[in-house]
């Protein structure tokens, strides 16, 4: 949608239409000490409760206060199996195969034990590529991997930059770096949506060009999850991992989603950590068996799930089952492109939009830049009710979320920032 208006009354109008408009209802709306409800624009930090979640959590504090061990096959829903309820929907936001996907651990957990199986360097075959401005937990995470196989980060680890002046990282510019270097690269590890700037990469480009170089193509999906739509398995990746507490409302910390490419699910000879949760599932308990993986990403697991955060997981999975995940990214593109064509309106030339202009290249995200400005600005907002997040030096990133932002909410904070740049 391109036609725009720069109104109360349009946004009022795109709300009427909006076929998620009553998901909000669906979640806990944190409120100023007016009582007035804040423009909550953070979901791309920490995303708000789902209503649901009490109930869920409670089921199963219930369940262990009468049932105590037997919750783990007598609970409603039993704990042994937990994992396998969220599996299937997560699945579908994800692009995967159910056999495909498996929650559990926490994001950096679970890239380091992709990297023990898709990182295999050699002597000759042992470079890292990420892009230069990764999420810092990615980059300490892979620099450690290089440095356990004794390798100088420094040399083995490869940065895809921007070029001078600019923000955004160019696909050009990484195929460029695996024409010069790419016999020597063994994994590709990219966040498919950036956390500072929100620009989303071409997941199945960025596979086929590894590929090409006999790489292992991995991607943290930890501001992609539950927001663009990965196709992981058409994309051909062979590994991605995700934290759940973002754009999948899952509550502070909790635990992540890790995909494996189904050509892997039975390959013996990919080395792992193991640990008792990934064993073949009818002789788990028969504990003096050797470690018999289950076939696909459950074969990953350690240890048994946590099911009070699990549970949470599974209150946000229904909402967005319910929802579509196609509809939420519809609204995604038009919620962003409102906020983009209201930010121009406004013609201050302090104001940069760092984000891709276009869609398809960006997430649920439009992260701006202050030129001349500190973060005062940040600080009055978030007085004013505007929730947004501020990273160093001088970008506010403004995350509209389908689920629960309304076309309002864009055009309110809007009107406050132009207040407070005046």
């Amino acid at each position: 949608m391109t036609n725009y208006k720069n109104t109360l009354e349009f946004a009022k109008e795109l709300d009427q239409l909006d076929p998620l408009a009553d998901f909000r209802n669906q979640f806990h709306i944190p409120k100023n000490q007016d009582g007035t409800e804040q423009i909550y624009l953070c979901g791309n930090s920490l995303g708000l409760q789902p209503k649901k979640t009490k109930e869920y959590l409670q089921e199963e504090l219930n369940d262990w206060a009468n049932l105590g061990v037997e919750g783990h096959t007598e609970a409603k829903h039993p704990w042994m199996p937990y994992h396998e309820f969220l599996t299937e929907k997560m699945a579908k936001i994800v692009g995967a195969k159910p056999t495909e996907v498996v929650m559990m651990n926490t994001l950096s957990v679970n890239l380091h034990l992709m990297m023990v199986s898709f990182y295999r360097p050699t002597t000759k075959k042992y470079k890292i590529v990420i892009e230069s401005d990764a999420f810092p937990s990615d980059k300490y995470a892979v620099e450690s991997q290089l440095k356990l196989h004794d390798i100088d980060p420094k040399d083995g680890l490869v940065l895809w930059k921007p070029r001078e002046g600019e923000e955004l990282c160019r696909y050009e510019d990484l195929e460029k770096i695996m024409q010069e270097q790419g016999d020597e690269v063994a994994l590709l590890m990219i966040g498919t949506t950036n956390y500072y700037t929100g620009q989303s990469f071409p997941i199945k480009k960025i596979t086929q060009l590894g590929h090409q170089y006999n790489c292992k193509v991995g991607f943290d999906l930890a501001h992609g999850a539950g927001n663009i739509q990965p196709q992981l398995h058409e994309s051909g990746a062979d590994f991605a991992v995700w934290c759940s507490y973002k754009y999948l409302n899952s509550g502070p910390g909790s635990v992540g989603g890790c995909f494996v490419h189904e050509k892997h699910a039975n390959d013996a000879n990919l080395k792992r950590f193991a640990g008792w949760w990934g064993h073949n599932k009818s002789t788990r308990f028969n504990m003096r068996h050797e470690f018999d993986p289950i076939p696909g990403a459950e074969g990953w697991q350690l240890s048994n799930p946590p099911i009070l955060s699990m549970a949470a997981i599974r209150a946000s999975l229904d909402i967005f089952d319910k929802a579509g995940f196609d509809n939420i990214r519809e609204k995604a593109i038009k919620l962003t492109g409102f906020l983009e064509y209201l930010l121009l309106e406004i013609k201050d030339e302090r104001i940069e939009m760092i984000t891709p202009t276009n869609p398809q290249e960006r997430g649920s995200q439009i992260s701006i830049k202050l030129k001349g400005a500190t973060k005062q600005l940040f600080d009055d907002l978030m007085k004013a009710g505007v929730i947004s997040d501020w990273r160093e030096p001088n970008v506010i990133r403004l995350a509209p979320i389908s689920l629960y932002n309304s076309y309002q909410d864009v055009y309110k904070m809007v009107q406050i920032l132009k207040k407070l740049l005046k």
